[in-house]
């Protein structure tokens, strides 16, 4: 489990002493692809880090349209703030694909915050961080179109997936449109457009970046 716990951003840093205590206030949950992992509105009673697959966090309209507002693979962490807060979680996480969740219960990670000033500290870098990549979402569904917000996106998970020019969609394409707010046929034009452009090329969820630096002036111009 400490193996483990090395590889999430928020726990590093932290000594063996200290991971061998989060280590053993954690559990394992086991999720199928489409179960829910909690409902918006549910309290927020612990929180959880991905181990293992890819999750979404997503809220519904009164219509029942879904507006993905994250999607999470493995080192990455969710639904602190409610936790921190004693609240009810404002969104709603669902697997989608078969996952492993590390939970982390309230009362024991306030316990472990407020005894371990190091976790304190990376929490709220965490937060922060977390803070910039959702104003920079906001901008880019209010400001961009669309080819700058697919672009954007593109380059973030090349840096999520160390810096390589050949990454893998963790989600499908239909996914990948909610996220950026647009549709997948607009999505497929934009690719195919891209792809025109000698900006990329695509082998089904693979894509290889061929010009980075076009492709970082398409995320701010917009224009192919």
């Amino acid at each position: 489990m400490i193996q483990k716990l090395k590889t999430i951003p928020l726990f590093s840093g932290l000594s063996d002493d200290h991971l061998s205590k989060i280590a053993t206030a954690a559990s394992t949950l086991n999720f199928d692809k489409g179960e829910m992992i909690f409902h918006e509105g549910d309290k927020g009673n612990g929180f959880y880090m991905v181990e293992q697959g890819t999750v979404k966090v997503f809220k519904l309209s009164f219509e029942g349209k879904e507006q993905i507002l994250h999607i999470y693979g493995p080192g990455h962490t969710f639904g602190e703030v409610p936790v921190f807060e004693g609240k009810n979680f404002p969104a709603s996480s669902m697997a989608i694909e078969k996952s492993s969740i590390l939970f982390l219960p309230r009362e024991k990670f306030v316990s472990l915050i407020t005894s371990t000033p190091g976790l304190g500290m990376n929490l709220l870098a965490d937060l922060s961080r977390r803070l910039r990549e959702f104003t920079v979402q906001i901008e880019n569904l209010s400001l961009k179109e669309v080819p700058a917000r697919l672009s954007a996106y593109i380059l973030t998970l090349s840096k999520e997936q160390k810096n390589t020019k050949k990454i893998t969609l963790p989600i499908s394409k239909a996914q990948l449109s909610n996220l950026i707010g647009t549709t997948p046929e607009t999505v497929s034009r934009v690719l195919k457009k891209m792809m025109d452009s000698s900006l990329i090329e695509v082998q089904t969820k693979t894509i290889v970046i061929k010009d980075m630096e076009g492709l970082q002036d398409l995320s701010e111009s917009g224009i192919i």
